[in-house]
């Protein structure tokens, strides 16, 4: 197939790019490369330096490349900068999302698998989480996650599109060949973090929050490789295009690991020791998030290669031993 992928250079989207030409589909990647890397990018997929409120090139590339599908990957993801700036996220993860289905349905591009987040949930009434348990985020960026989503419903509704959302829990890890891996700036996700603190970059990690309701007081997350993430997107892609049924999908691993844990993991894994200090908690930061991946683990054959937290670990830590520097 033909499959165009916004925000492709970027963490998520260039592990699933390279999957997506491993099973030989065509990639074009539209990126403006605000968080991507050209070095992550597969050599085999096309890239178009673009950003996805300019309606003129979006269209253009459309027309030249006519999509079988489209992965709608760009997105701001920082939490505490969307409570923060909250016009930013709305802007980039609603508005000019809106406008590329706008130019989508103007190519009569009718199929898309959007990169949504657990983020929707906010703080659960239930743990594990389902997909149809409630939804009341509590920051900005899962609110922008959860409102395209119901765009998507209603573009269905009056246009035809036909979509399938993929609720990640907490992506980590690197690629198995250690080519690519997570390399944000600022980098605020935890798994990097504490790999930079372990190697020496910074002199010690913060805890946001260690009076949580949790069994350590510290946020609690599903983890999931991003290998595993990306394949679950080629299968969301085949499905899509077979049945023609809008669906969502919980992408983790269904048990979760405190902060607390995640730190003793990597200083296994690493076998440095990590000088940990307590902040207060972040703004935005539910309690814990564990996923209900039944469904997905039923109609996207979704079966992790990747389930210990010590697996994922160890890819993340061979990635940025071999990359000190993040890419150049």
């Amino acid at each position: 197939m033909k499959i165009f992928v916004t925000g492709g250079a970027g963490y998520i989207g260039s592990h699933t790019v390279k999957e997506l030409i491993k099973q030989n589909h065509e990639v074009l990647i539209y990126d403006n490369l605000s968080d991507g890397h050209k070095e992550a990018v597969d050599k085999k997929a096309k890239l178009i330096v673009g950003d996805i409120s300019d309606a003129r090139k979006l269209n253009k590339t459309f027309r030249n490349f006519r999509p079988d599908i489209v992965i709608h990957f760009a997105g701001f993801i920082i939490v505490p900068e969307s409570v923060k700036d909250p016009a930013k996220y709305y802007y980039n993860n609603f508005c000019f999302g809106i406008n590329l289905l706008e130019c989508m349905a103007k190519n009569r591009i009718n199929n898309i698998i959007y990169s949504s987040s657990a983020g929707v949930y906010g703080n659960p009434e239930k743990i594990p989480i389902k997909e149809s348990d409630s939804k009341n985020p509590v920051n900005t960026y899962g609110k922008t996650k959860l409102i395209f989503e119901g765009a998507l419903d209603s573009y269905e509704k009056a246009y035809g599109l036909k979509y399938i959302a993929l609720r990640y829990f907490n992506a980590a890890g690197a690629s198995s060949d250690a080519e690519i891996g997570e390399d944000h700036s600022p980098e605020s996700h935890i798994i990097p973090l504490i790999i930079q603190t372990a190697m020496g970059k910074q002199k010690e990690f913060k805890v946001f929050g260690n009076d949580y309701p949790t069994k350590d007081g510290t946020c609690i997350r599903d983890y999931i490789h991003v290998d595993d993430l990306a394949t679950a997107h080629v299968s969301a892609v085949e499905k899509l295009i077979k049945t023609k049924q809008s669906a969502i999908y919980n992408l983790g691993l269904g048990k979760g690991f405190s902060n607390l844990e995640i730190i003793k993991a990597i200083e296994k894994v690493s076998g440095k020791k990590i000088e940990t200090v307590f902040a207060p908690r972040r703004e935005g930061d539910p309690a814990q998030l564990i996923a209900d991946p039944t469904l997905a683990k039923k109609e996207l054959n979704f079966k992790p290669k990747y389930d210990t937290i010590e697996r994922i670990i160890e890819t993340a830590w061979n990635w940025h031993s071999k990359n000190p520097k993040g890419f150049q």
